[in-house]
């Protein structure tokens, strides 16, 4: 694989935690992707995040939009959220950052972190925005942080916009799976592993769309019922880091191991918590149909594999969750306003064209969802280069970027203090 644009990997100088920033490529000089933090996070984690954030942006390219695509990056921080020490070594994180974020990477929630959380830390680093070094592309900065403010302001039934906007492209993606199969939603049986922001939200979506959700894995264990689970009743009882309440459940609501979720009686089973929750050696456990990535790279390629030659069908990260990041630079941009409606019409249409897309791909490629989705991805980068230039992928063992052309270098000339951009190891 390309060696990225950067990569860096900071210590904390009180705790010895570490933490990751890298840089896939830029668009225009800026670069998009959030920031984790979980135990036992690493470097390549970050890295394949990374480059999966290209590949969202180029997906979600369209000519007619106000959006700009931007390039892919991510952060991660290896601390487990509930530690008490989480939240200043964050703080720390955001302050050592400061010259990228600043300059080149937007960034916001992720796995172990809400968006409120970010955004008190970034202000105590010194930070206008964790969304700041995009603004200058905007062409009217302050219409679009008011808009940007007015959507994460909205609320339905209890669940924020932000937060909704990435269950509503997940189960949207998961819908257009089953229509294109012929299989009707009333009735089809999901588990889902995770009950936070992007778990709850697609729960929501998904029962509300006819789906039976059967089962819901939280830090807990897994809450299961064959007749189907209340959602709104489990969403009204999480805390902050997704764990349901269990003197919520009702009679018929079982207790099972955390792993249950896995061998789920289901047609649908969305991982929408951890990387790597799907590997070689629990792979076999799965009798789902489809397996709808919500997190990011929790199906591991060898378990892929084995999944794909049993007939199980994986619809990828980089499609399926890619509706929250879209969702933001939308709002942003102005191709759609804080009206929920609006925002949920939007990500539907645009998820569903992209899956099918994808699909079709797929189909007459002879190859799986994922290398179908890579594929339309390749062939939008160079659309998107030739309108807005980039830094393209550094070589292997080289210390710099390489720059595309003259009229790239033009286009992506570091400015507003833009640290210089490399091949950077701490």
């Amino acid at each position: 694989m390309a060696t990225p644009l950067l990569s860096l990997t900071w210590t904390d100088h009180l705790t010895g935690r570490q933490g990751f920033l890298v840089v896939d490529r830029l668009v225009r000089g800026v670069a998009s992707g959030g920031l984790r933090m979980r135990s036992g996070c690493t470097l390549e984690e970050v890295t394949g995040l990374a480059r999966g954030m290209t590949v969202k942006e180029a997906l979600h390219y369209d000519p007619a939009s106000r959006y700009v695509p931007l390039g892919g990056a991510k952060g991660g921080i290896d601390c487990d959220p509930r530690d008490p020490g989480a939240y200043p070594l964050l703080v720390r994180y955001l302050r050592a950052m400061r010259p990228y974020i600043e300059s080149c990477w937007t960034t916001g929630e992720d796995l172990g972190l809400t968006q409120d959380v970010v955004d008190r830390a970034a202000a105590e680093a010194g930070l206008v925005s964790s969304i700041q070094a995009v603004y200058p592309l905007l062409d009217d900065e302050d219409a679009a942080r008011r808009r940007l403010r007015d959507a994460f302001a909205v609320e339905v039934d209890g669940i924020g916009l932000d937060e909704l906007a990435g269950g509503c492209g997940v189960a949207e993606a998961t819908l257009a799976a089953l229509d294109r199969a012929g299989v009707p939603s009333a009735g089809t049986r999901v588990a889902l592993q995770g009950f936070g922001t992007m778990g709850g939200a697609t729960a929501r979506f998904l029962a509300r769309g006819g789906l039976t959700v059967v089962a819901v894995a939280d830090l807990e264990g897994t809450i299961a019922n064959p007749a189907g689970l209340d959602v709104e009743a489990l969403l009204a009882a999480r805390d902050a880091h997704g764990t349901v309440d269990r003197s919520a459940l009702r009679p018929g609501d079982r207790e099972l191991p955390g792993d249950a979720w896995l061998a789920a009686d289901a047609e649908v089973l969305v991982p929408a918590a951890v990387s790597y929750a799907i590997g070689p050696g629990n792979q076999e456990r799965i009798t789902a149909r489809w397996v709808v990535e919500a997190a990011n790279m929790p199906v591991c390629p060898e378990a892929e594999l084995l999944l794909t030659a049993r007939g199980v069908t994986v619809l990828p990260d980089v499609v399926v969750n890619s509706g929250t990041n879209a969702w933001w630079w939308w709002t942003l941009f102005g191709d759609i306003g804080a009206d929920p409606e609006e925002a949920f019409a939007y990500l539907r249409r645009s998820m569903r064209a992209l899956v099918e897309r994808m699909l079709a791909r797929a189909q007459a490629d002879g190859t799986t969802p994922r290398s179908a989705a890579h594929a339309i991805a390749a062939d939008r980068l160079p659309l998107i280069a030739e309108r807005f230039g980039w830094f393209r992928q550094a070589p292997a063992g080289s210390p710099t970027a390489v720059v595309a052309s003259p009229a790239e270098q033009a286009e992506n000339a570091p400015s507003r203090g833009r640290p210089a951009v490399g091949r950077v190891t701490v």
